[in-house]
């Protein structure tokens, strides 16, 4: 399957038609935004990573009952998916408070809540992306109530599936966002990406942090820390 015109480019991939009007090429770029691209910049071999993990963990959640938009990996940084329209909801799955739940809350990081968290924030840069709850997306045309449903159903069920498997190898699954999209027959399917940019992950012992959070706070060793969170989870490095 070949590129054809260039459909989209977002912050962290470039999205390309096919000669299949069903299909599209996603290529994951190595450039590192934060604070709605405020801040910039690259982490050598994001991409590679992000493209490899996000593939392996599609597979993984489509083995237990999520669909996604996955087809298959070309290269180590593009990958097929299903078109799809996207649902301009971000949802956001917390299991212990950390980055901007616990700035708003007034809270430290690290409390580890009794049941996870759900929120819902409009996909929206140009307005810092606000929090809205499920009636403001009703209100908005967003998505349906069976629509909203069926999205917190995949996401507590994703976030059981992968924090159990982060766990086996040593990662605390701490928060992570997720993106849905309809395909052309209106079926749901989970789309976007799951990887250190769009997840926090702590090493479970030191609580170490293994993902953009070292980006966006100047922490440094940022390339070492997505190199690690292949490793664990693949067995490899970019």
């Amino acid at each position: 399957m070949e590129k054809t015109a260039e459909l989209y480019e977002g912050k962290a991939k470039k999205v390309y038609a096919t000669s299949d009007e069903s299909l599209c090429i996603v290529s994951y770029k190595d450039d590192a935004t934060a604070f709605n691209g405020e801040k910039k910049g690259t982490i050598l071999g994001k991409g590679v990573i992000n493209n490899r993990l996000t593939n392996r963990l599609m597979k993984l959640l489509s083995e237990n009952g999520i669909p996604t938009h996955y087809v298959e990996e070309l290269n180590e940084r593009e990958t097929l998916v299903k078109k799809v329209s996207i649902i301009p909801l971000e949802v956001i799955i917390r299991n212990i408070s950390a980055g901007s739940f616990a700035k708003r809350y007034g809270v430290e990081e690290g409390i580890v809540f009794k049941s996870p968290t759900i929120e819902f924030s409009l996909k929206n840069d140009s307005l810092g992306d606000p929090l809205i709850n499920e009636y403001h997306a009703l209100a908005l045309g967003l998505a349906s109530e069976q629509e909203i449903r069926k999205i917190k159903e995949y996401s507590f069920k994703i976030n059981d599936i992968l924090k159990a498997f982060m766990l086996e190898h040593g990662i605390e699954l701490v928060d992570f966002k997720l993106e849905f999209g309809r395909l052309p027959d209106g079926t749901m399917v989970l789309a976007d990406e799951i990887s250190p940019d769009t997840c926090r992950l702590w090493d479970v012992k030191t609580h170490e942090k293994l993902d953009k959070d070292r980006f966006r706070r100047d922490l440094g060793g940022v390339e070492d820390a997505y190199n690690e969170v292949m490793r664990r989870l693949l067995g490899e490095k970019a």
